[in-house]
């Protein structure tokens, strides 16, 4: 029998960033927990990423995960916007990669066909499949939601990365 993994899916925001953690049992996935860690907007961009960090490490504490899946953001047309969403996710990737989880970065495309089988679908239809996929989730705010269909993704996606760098070994 596959062994379990327990994966936090994590999606960027300097605002709000998205997180869910969910358990992948062979083909079987298992809601554990969602949520949103929220930095405040009035405090300066170095404490407000203070913030995010202590969250996220707060879940990783919490949760146990055994690897990360991080959702690749949009890039904005204001590139202060951009560069402060950067940072954001500079965070988000580093929390979980200093707690020693393997971090793996899936592109939106990406996380909405393997979650519905469309690269292009819409919020809804990945929200709809989320749900049918894991109904105990319940009605999840935009990023957790998206956080969980990143983890989701993950858990399909994984299995094809592992063998994929197990090949490439053996290539050598």
């Amino acid at each position: 029998m596959d062994e379990r993994i327990r994966i936090l899916g994590l999606d960027p925001g300097l605002r709000h960033t998205g997180w869910a953690v969910i358990d992948a049992q062979g083909g079987h996935l298992s809601f554990v927990a969602a949520g949103v860690a929220n930095s405040t907007q009035t405090l300066p961009l170095a404490r407000r990423l203070t913030e995010l960090y202590n969250q996220i490490n707060d879940v990783i504490a919490s949760f146990s995960p055994d690897e990360a899946a991080v959702e690749e953001t949009f890039v904005n047309k204001n590139p202060d916007s951009t560069l402060k969403l950067g940072q954001a996710r500079g965070v988000v990737l580093l929390a979980p990669a200093q707690a020693g989880l393997c971090v793996t970065e899936y592109t939106p495309n990406q996380i909405k066909k393997a979650v519905v089988g469309a690269g292009h679908a819409q919020k809804h239809q990945v929200d709809m499949m989320v749900h049918t996929l894991l109904p105990v989730s319940g009605k999840l705010k935009p990023d957790a939601a998206d956080a969980l269909a990143a983890a989701i993704c993950h858990s399909y996606m994984r299995v094809a990365l592992r063998r994929m760098q197990a090949f490439t070994e053996l290539a050598k």
